[in-house]
């Protein structure tokens, strides 16, 4: 039931990205972002210095920069440690009891550390608006547009665009600021999103709408 070692792959690039039935596009005044998971515990999974995940870091700590400049919201889910047994429910059948509570498994990796006036949301279920507050804030601060990052692309990542599309939030997977278990579970979180209710896009794309220096 534990995380599996995860093997080194290459992320996506623009010419792999599927084409999305929705026509939704990214405006900066209705965008937030989302930095999903990105905890010291789910990363060990990966060999941090090679693909998928360090240039998964690079590109959200630039999504994340490059918000913060343009005013858009910044937002994290993080999970605690030592999670009270029914509390973590049926995730505790497929994942056993998950992360202790303590810094080398809580913290979220130093390159993406949140910063002052971000807002780190605690979760319980795959789904960052499951027990949360996300929906809520998101309105409070006039965004109808989620930008997910963060892993995993085909758990915590996919349910939670699937969830913003059922709240009429427009989510675009960024997805070369994702990681994932594998290419394939990868490409299929992509493939999903793009058929069912979101854009897939590239951080490069993101930058540009955020008004990035240096985006292109």
């Amino acid at each position: 039931m534990a995380l599996p070692r995860i093997a080194p792959y290459d992320l996506p690039e623009a010419q792999d990205l599927p084409a999305p039935r929705a026509s939704f596009t990214p405006e900066r005044e209705r965008l937030a972002l989302l930095i999903h998971d990105m905890q010291e515990y789910f990363c060990a999974a990966y060999s941090g210095e090679e693909a998928p995940l360090a240039p998964a870091v690079a590109n959200m700590a630039r999504l994340a920069d490059a918000a913060r400049a343009a005013g858009v919201p910044v937002f994290y889910t993080a999970q605690k440690g030592d999670q009270f047994r029914p509390d973590r429910g049926l995730q505790a059948d497929l994942w056993g009891p998950g992360m202790d509570a303590r810094p080398e498994h809580e913290a979220i990796l130093a390159p993406l550390a949140p910063q002052p006036g971000d807002i780190v949301l605690h979760k319980h279920r795959y789904s960052a608006f499951q027990r949360s507050n996300l929906d809520h804030l998101l309105r409070a601060r006039g965004r109808d547009q989620l930008l997910v990052t963060g892993i995993y692309a085909h758990i915590g990542c996919l349910c939670t665009a699937t969830e913003a599309f059922q709240r009429d939030v427009e989510p675009f997977a960024v997805a070369d600021a994702q990681a994932d278990f594998s290419r394939a579970r990868h490409d299929m979180a992509m493939d999903w999103i793009a058929a069912t209710c979101g854009v897939p896009l590239m951080t490069a794309q993101v930058l540009e709408v955020l008004g990035a220096e240096g985006a292109a």
